[in-house]
């Protein structure tokens, strides 16, 4: 059974274990009796998030459900053809020449394995 926050008027916030085929239906209060709906309490750390994050989260949540992906179409669209920013990355990459004389392209996503 999943723990539930409800809140009462009179009391405040309460946690009440309940099934979840009624999760959605009002609890009482274990002081005063009364009915008292469910509530979602928001992380402390969801409020005192920059604005500019919590807004790239909302965004990310909101397409969770429909992803955008990238196709040359696309890209077509938003920067007009032959932009070139796609070709960008190609253009900066330069070998690093190690001491033992191999050389190495840096990748310019350090957190990728490359084969």
């Amino acid at each position: 059974m999943p723990l539930y926050d409800y809140k009462c008027a009179q009391h405040g916030v309460f946690q009440e274990m309940v099934p979840l085929a009624k999760g959605h239906e009002p609890c009482a209060c274990p002081r005063c009796g009364k009915l008292c709906a469910k509530v979602i309490l928001i992380p402390p750390q969801v409020l005192e998030m920059a604005p500019n994050k919590r807004k790239a989260a909302e965004k990310n949540e909101k397409a969770s459900h429909e992803p955008i992906i990238s196709t040359p179409e696309s890209r077509d669209k938003k920067h007009g053809r032959g932009c070139g920013c796609e070709h960008t990355a190609a253009k900066t990459r330069k070998a690093v020449y190690l001491a033992d004389g191999s050389k190495i392209f840096p990748s310019a996503r350090p957190w990728m394995i490359s084969h």
